[in-house]
């Protein structure tokens, strides 16, 4: 089975406090792009338009799905 699923992360310490969590959580579902959580300053979906993906290929997954139709990109 093929895994289309990309995550950056941080990971490490800070003192003493252990620090782990998602900073961007990309998933490829049929064929599109969803980006299932944009914890960036610059959005990924923006970066990723510049790299030529279109926006019908890009669906903002962490919108629910009744938002989604009023973005610019994709619904499902």
């Amino acid at each position: 089975m093929e895994r289309n699923h990309y995550e950056v992360l941080h990971i490490g310490w800070d003192g003493v406090r252990r620090v782990h969590g998602s900073v961007v959580h990309i998933d490829i579902i049929n064929d599109k792009v969803w980006i299932q959580y944009d914890g960036t300053s610059q959005p990924v979906a923006e970066a990723l338009l510049e790299t030529g993906i279109l926006r019908e290929d890009i669906v903002l997954g962490f919108h629910p799905a009744e938002l989604r139709q009023y973005t610019d990109f994709a619904v499902s």
